[in-house]
């Protein structure tokens, strides 16, 4: 069934980052067990990419 939580918890913490890169960098920066994927949303399914970018370039929608 897996790591049971006592084994978890002294194993100590273990981040997935997915996404933003500098998070990882960040994160590693820090000793920390960071794995990073990179992964970004599909732009055929929503126009996320594009909001991001107008609120990037300072437009409020």
């Amino acid at each position: 069934m897996g790591l049971a939580i006592k084994d978890l918890l002294m194993s100590g913490p273990i981040v997935v980052n997915i996404g933003i890169e500098q998070f990882y960098h960040d994160l590693k920066k820090q000793d920390a067990k960071v794995v990073h994927v990179d992964w970004r949303p599909s732009a055929l399914k929503s126009d996320l990419l594009s909001k991001l970018r107008k609120l990037r370039e300072g437009g409020a929608n």
